[in-house]
């Protein structure tokens, strides 16, 4: 593993464990509905690494995968005993892995937010200053359009 940090987390249960091995690749917020949806909050905590740098330590996932209007996969895995959504890969995002950034252990947050994504869907509580942010992605190219609860239009 050489001589890079490891930071380990795990789901609510602890069944399943894992460590990521040095720095993210990129991180951010996102404000997207289907973050919104995958960890019932108002954003998700997106920390990116090599799947390389990622090791899944113990436990049992579950996938679920679904198409986005901008016509990528989106696979999320989460904890088949109590449903901590833990890990996420999307197909345009070739090579790297997400981790949900609330499921490292104390100090959970010990990384920088980089970005801020999807701002458009923002819930008007939340203040956040990050260096660079966008009310949809820099990648967002829709094909399709979501269903009413999903498009994002208030």
């Amino acid at each position: 593993m050489d001589n890079k940090e490891k930071h380990s987390g795990g789901c609510a249960c602890g069944k399943v464990r894992y460590h990521s091995i040095g720095q993210p690749v990129k991180t951010g917020l996102c404000h997207c509905r289907y973050c919104q949806l995958r960890t019932g909050s108002a954003f998700g905590i997106s920390i990116y690494f090599n799947k390389d740098n990622l090791k899944i330590e113990s436990g049992d996932l579950k996938k679920y995968i679904f198409t986005t209007e901008n016509g990528n996969t989106f696979e999320t895995n989460f904890c088949t005993n109590c449903g901590t959504s833990l890990f996420w890969t999307l197909s345009h995002m070739k090579g790297l892995i997400g981790v949900a950034g609330g499921t490292y252990d104390p100090p959970s947050f010990w990384f920088d937010i980089q970005r801020e994504i999807f701002k458009r869907t923002k819930a008007d509580f939340v203040s956040i200053n990050c260096p660079e942010n966008y009310e949809t992605s820099p990648t967002y190219k829709p094909k399709t359009k979501d269903e009413t609860r999903l498009d994002g239009k208030r």
